[in-house]
């Protein structure tokens, strides 16, 4: 499965698609079904990452500087530039800046790496871009929509998606580490998690998109409408990504995980966010689903074409 990530990842949405479409009913029991499977594919992601990695990687100063710089500077402001834009609709505006604000901590480690990205900086920074997106995000929101958007978005749903989709997995994860560090029981637990990466994250998207489907009904052309905001917010993250690379003097493993960080965005954990809104903005979560479909297939791109964009014999080697 790991040597045909992509395939199954595709096939996944794709089932899951056929599923929503054949199935509607079973969209409302799907959703209670995101949380458990997402929270489990998190676990499986920092159980990857060891607490002393961690702690070196907050040493390397220049890589952490340009994923937080690429995201929570860049990103905003090619974000505000679309905005205007963006359908009037509220709830299609919601579900585009809740998604495209929130940098990718889970499959952009593996197309990242496809792309000869280096994977053991973006594993290592997982923790601290996770931290930094929800601690920003209501600050973005509130930005972008202004007075209006506290009538209509609590906070529990981001202190609820805080505890169950980082802190939990967070601490499991490092608990299973040192279990593992001490018992060959505990190694053998962490070696057989380790392998349900791909299967999780397939059943992920499957359960995703089969659980949004049904919702489209007659928002169809609100959710098309959005597309090509994705597809060119893809493109020029490339471009941007790269700019943010060379300003640091990053090698090119380094920079092409920052391209990826950047243009990968965290839909499947703020979908949960979107799924807490009222249902007058229930076309918000499907809004943000849509976006994994238009990104995994641009990742598919990304894969071929980021490496020609950031070759290694025109890139400054970091010291």
């Amino acid at each position: 499965m790991e040597h045909h990530q992509i395939a199954v990842y595709l096939g996944a949405m794709a089932l899951g698609a056929l599923v929503g479409w054949a199935a509607p009913s079973a969209g409302p029991g799907l959703e209670y079904a995101i949380n458990p499977v997402l929270g489990a594919l998190l676990f499986v992601t920092f159980l990857q990452v060891p607490a002393a990695e961690l702690l070196r990687s907050l040493r390397d100063g220049r890589f952490l500087s340009a994923a937080l710089v690429v995201n929570f500077v860049v990103v905003p402001l090619v974000v505000a530039a679309m905005f205007t834009f963006l359908p009037a609709d509220q709830a299609v505006r919601i579900g585009v800046l809740l998604v495209l604000l929130c940098p990718c901590v889970d499959y952009v480690i593996v197309f990242s790496g496809l792309a000869g990205g280096s994977g053991r900086r973006l594993l290592a920074a997982t923790p601290l871009l996770l931290v930094a997106q929800m601690i920003l995000l209501p600050g973005f929101l509130y930005v972008f929509m202004g007075s209006e958007l506290a009538d209509i978005v609590e906070v529990d749903p981001f202190v609820e998606a805080f505890l169950v989709l980082i802190v939990i997995p967070l601490a499991l994860a490092w608990t299973l580490q040192t279990w593992a560090a001490r018992r060959p029981a505990g190694q053998s637990v962490a070696d057989a998690a380790s392998t349900a990466m791909v299967p999780l994250m397939a059943a992920t998207l499957l359960v995703v998109v089969a659980s949004q489907v049904p919702k489209l009904g007659g928002s169809l052309a609100d959710v098309a409408a959005v597309i090509p905001f994705y597809v060119v917010f893809l493109i020029v993250m490339a471009y941007a990504g790269k700019a943010v690379a060379r300003l640091f003097r990053l090698d090119a493993p380094a920079s092409r995980a920052v391209v990826f960080t950047g243009a990968t965005r965290n839909s499947l954990v703020v979908l949960p966010l979107a799924l807490a809104l009222p249902d007058a903005l229930s076309v918000a979560a499907v809004v943000v689903v849509t976006q994994t479909l238009v990104e995994v297939l641009g990742m598919i791109a990304y894969v071929r074409l980021v490496p020609r964009l950031v070759p290694a014999d025109r890139i400054t080697v970091s010291g």
